[in-house]
Order: structure tokens, then sequence, then C-alpha cells
């Protein structure tokens, strides 16, 4: 399924998603629950649905008695994180601890992985669909399908339901245009002289999901493919020989003080960028470069030894209700259900028409790719930025 692209101003707009009906819990004389199960002894850490664990009520009320959701990198203007965490907060009563936000997808497989058994461990992961077939690989993540499960588009889930897919978008080039005369629309224009010093990525592309996407960006701009992102590690030191890169990863704070005035990053995120700094006095253009249109989605999955399993469960259901996808869209990111919410109308309309304009329909890498194209940067990234 396509990240759908800009909608015309007379498409029919909307959606819905069917919700579980909730089973009302009737233990008379059954003994005490304890957290993350029910009073029939029912444990939320091996639920693979909401019906499984006797209901949409059942699960709020356990994760209501564990209190509380550990996350790590899910920084509060990333596609509108702030507004999705307080919504869950604001409607549940969870609070939801939220670790060094501007982590990488690798950081956040690293504490799963390091701090298993501890109640520091993050319950929920957000990471770059690479990072997400990595995951699963390594048997980290608990299969929990949500009650929308059937609306996410097939190729865009797992199907043992370990990760899926839930807001995406294209990689774009930002750009300052106080501080930059002629802003850049391409990856060719990046590399002309004027730009010196001046583009940025958004992390490392071994352990960034949206710098691993600029790099497959820059290797469709040059000729490569799904199938090699050879191009894009080459287009990188090229970038890097004539002087136009800068190893300083671009954050909205790099932005501000003018230290990554280009920035290669998703258009959600820039978009959401230009919102903010209008109002700094900074004037942020966003580009879709049409020399290297590239879409995905980012995924979100369960940790199978989450410390807080019904709170876990109850995040997810919270983002793929009609209401955690809206937010997303309110963050200028495409929500995976978009197209089943289009067809219901309950799509935020408004919301929907900021989207940056983007023409065509993406494709995507398949597993063996996207696997292939981490094991090129694990092995050539270094060597191409050296120096």
């Amino acid at each position: 399924m396509p990240v759908p692209a800009h909608l015309p101003r007379n498409a029919v707009l909307g959606g819905s998603l069917a919700l579980l009906a909730a089973l009302a819990l009737t233990a008379c004389g059954a003994a005490p629950e304890t957290a993350g199960t029910t009073a029939d002894g029912k444990n939320a850490a091996t639920a693979t649905s909401a019906a499984g664990f006797g209901g949409m009520d059942a699960l709020i009320a356990a994760a209501k008695k564990e209190g509380k959701l550990h996350a790590i990198a899910l920084p509060r203007d990333w596609a509108n994180y702030g507004a999705l965490i307080d919504g869950f907060r604001q409607k549940y009563g969870i609070e939801v601890e939220v670790e060094n936000p501007d982590a990488s997808s690798q950081d956040e497989i690293n504490a799963v992985t390091s701090r298993k058994g501890q109640d520091r461990a993050p319950d929920v992961l957000d990471l770059g669909s690479s990072f997400a077939l990595t995951a699963a690989q390594q048997g980290l993540l608990a299969p929990y399908r949500v009650t929308a499960w059937d609306d996410i588009p097939e190729g865009q889930k797992d199907p043992e339901a370990r990760w899926y897919n839930d807001y995406g978008g294209y990689v774009s080039i930002g750009c300052d245009a106080k501080r930059v005369k002629n802003c850049p629309t391409t990856f060719k224009d990046l590399l002309k002289p004027e730009y010196k010093g001046q583009v940025a990525l958004n992390g490392n592309p071994t352990k960034s999901g949206s710098a691993f996407a600029g790099v497959f960006a820059a290797a469709l701009a040059r000729g490569g493919s799904f199938d090699d992102i050879r191009p894009g590690l080459d287009f990188f030191a090229q970038l890097k020989k004539n002087g136009n890169f800068t190893p300083v990863e671009s954050t909205p704070a790099t932005v501000e003080k003018g230290e990554t005035p280009i920035s290669i990053d998703w258009d959600y995120l820039n978009a959401g960028y230009a919102q903010e700094f209008a109002s700094k006095g900074l004037d942020w253009k966003v580009a879709v470069p049409t020399d290297g249109r590239y879409a995905q989605y980012y995924s979100q999955a369960i940790n199978k030894d989450a410390p807080h399993p019904a709170a876990a469960r109850l995040w997810q259901e919270y983002l793929y209700s009609t209401e955690g996808q809206n937010l997303w869209l309110k963050g200028f990111a495409r929500p995976v259900l978009m197209p089943a919410m289009e067809k219901a109308a309950t799509l935020d309309r408004a919301a929907a028409l900021k989207l940056p304009a983007v023409s065509g329909v993406p494709s995507f890498p398949a597993e063996a790719q996207q696997a292939g194209a981490k094991k090129a940067l694990a092995e050539g990234w270094g060597e191409a930025v050296s120096g």
C-alpha cells in the first residue's frame, strides 16, 4: 500500500476504525487482580489481541492498574508525538515516561536487549522499518493484533503481528531560506559549491531510520535501486569530498542555531519545523526531491518483555484508533489507515489538505532489499564520510 500522496481539494476524505465491543468483567469471588492480569487470571504479557484478553474494558483496567508506559526515542516535535502522548495520558490517566527522546532506532533495540527483566526497559518501540525487521528476527517483539489490524494494508504489517507500520512520509530537503540564497530542491542541487558545509542528515544512517532513508533516496537519484544503495554512499562521499556535507546531525536546535541550514529529513518533520519556526522568524522551505523520491513508514512494536504489558498494548490500540491516526495527520505524517479512514469518512479533512504536495505512487523496498541496504551501509558509510 503506498504512502498516500497529497490529495486534491475535491477528494473525498474520511475513515473509521471498527472497535471491539468492550466486555465487562464479572469476576464475583475471583482472586484479587495484579497489574497486567484480569480477575480470571489472563496475563497481558501473552495477550495477542484485546479480544483475547477479555475486551477493551479489561485491557484498559489492567493498563490503568499498571499506571505507567515507558518509552524512548519519542520526541514531542516528531510527527505530533507530543499531542499523542498527552492524548493517551488524558484519556486513560496513564503516565508516559519518555527517556532519551532523540535516540535512534538502534538505540531502542539496544535498550531492549541490555535491560531485559528491568523496569527501565522500554515497553514499546517506534522503529524505522528496516530496524523493525531486525528486532523481529532477534525475537525481541511480542505478537499483538490491534483492533484495526484488518484495515492495515498487506505489506505494511508482519504476518505474525510482531510489528506493523503506522505513519510515514517522503524524504525531503528542508532549507533555511534566510541563510541560504537559493534553496535546493533536488539531490543534484545539493552538490553545488554554494552549499559548502550546509547539508546535514538527521542522524547516522547505520543507526537512524530517517538518515537511512536519506541515503536510499540519494541512491535512487543517482541511478541506484532498492537492490543497490551504493550510489547513495557514493553521493555522500562526493558531498563530503566537496565540503558540502556537515557531520552535525540535524535537529530543531541545530537548525535554529544555523548549524544545519539544509536538512535531508522526512517531509512531515520538515513541514512541522516550517510551522514551528515561522513564529521564531525562520523561513523554512520544504521540497520533496523529484530525482530521489523515497517513501517509507515507521513501525510500531511491543517489547516481548515489556514491564508494563497491558499499557503497551493499550498504547498500540490508541495509536491505531481514529483519534490517534488523525493526530499523526495533524503532524503532517500520512497515517497507515488513511485509505480506510477516507472510505469511512473519519479522516481529518483540513489536516489532510495540509500535507506536503507529492505526485505519483511510491514503491517500497522488500525485506531482503532493506537487509541488503543495511549491510552495505554498515560496511561502507564510515569510509564514505571519513576524512
